[in-house]
């Protein structure tokens, strides 16, 4: 069933890491299965969501899994059961807290951008400042062609293919400009980049992957000193939650987040962990 949910999955119109995922996490479902003593899970509606619920529980109970990743997990669930004829189980979702998605604090941005500094590879240097300084997904990142990109002496632009084939323009900022066209330029003299028209390349010359790319960034952050949570979307949420929390319209926030629904981007408005322990902290003692 796995193997048959894998090949349907291929042809998704899903970014190849959201396969990825949803692949695993019906695994990690499928697994559990196995040894669950539920009724027809497979075959009947009644059973799909009695299995679903239970599951819910188990991870929410058994394995302590946060909201956040509980949903997730039901929601890949609810694709592999769309696809097998008997659509997405009755089963709500775990609630999740009103808080702000998790970006990195100012010192820790400072520290990430040293260790980019620091960082010997022109590509990677270009690659970990992408999500950073223009707001983009990993796989809107690793889409890019050499196309996308448009470089002056004094400004730039990169054109994005984001969720649902919405299609954004970003101004590239001056940091990441040196740091593209320093990587264009070696780019250039790579005779195993053939005619490939991607932006970011492999040692092959192909296409990087987003698992590759996801590998450079954690690799950098490891440099800096940071937890090995920080991935392409923490540095995505860190362009977020800087341009909302400095007074930006959310509306240009959200264009160039590539939001169709404003409301997403109005999460950033939110309280953080951080912002919670300060307040707690401006409570007095008695020394």
């Amino acid at each position: 069933m796995l193997e048959t949910y894998v090949v349907a999955l291929a042809t998704a119109p899903l970014a190849e890491q959201s396969r990825r995922t949803y692949a695993s996490k019906v695994r990690q479902y499928l697994v559990w299965l196995a040894g669950a003593e539920v009724d027809g899970p497979l075959v009947s509606t009644d059973g799909r969501d009695w299995a679903v619920r239970e599951y819910r529980g188990y991870l929410q109970g058994v394995l302590k899994r946060s909201p956040a990743t509980v949903n997730g997990a039901l929601a890949a669930v609810d694709d592999f059961y769309t696809r097998r004829g008997l659509g997405p189980a009755r089963a709500k979702r775990a609630e999740v807290p009103p808080t702000a998605p998790r970006a990195l604090g100012p010192k820790a941005q400072i520290r990430y951008l040293r260790a980019v500094q620091a960082c010997g590879s022109a590509r990677d240097r270009a690659l970990v400042l992408v999500p950073f300084y223009a707001g983009t997904r990993i796989a809107e990142t690793v889409a890019l062609d050499v196309d996308d990109v448009r470089l002056s002496a004094r400004k730039g632009t990169a054109r994005v293919l984001g969720k649902g084939q919405r299609q954004r323009e970003i101004p590239i900022h001056p940091q990441l400009r040196t740091a593209l066209a320093e990587w264009l330029a070696e780019r250039a003299t790579w005779s195993r980049a053939g005619k490939n028209p991607a932006l970011f390349l492999n040692r092959r010359g192909g296409r990087l992957t987003a698992r590759g790319a996801h590998d450079v960034i954690t690799g950098i952050a490891a440099q800096a000193g940071l937890d090995d949570h920080v991935s392409a979307h923490v540095l995505r949420h860190s362009f977020a939650t800087t341009l909302v929390r400095g007074g930006t319209d959310l509306v240009i926030a959200a264009e160039l987040l590539g939001h169709a629904r404003l409301e997403t981007t109005r999460a950033y408005t939110r309280p953080s962990a951080e912002d919670r322990r300060k307040a707690v902290g401006l409570l007095p003692v008695d020394e």
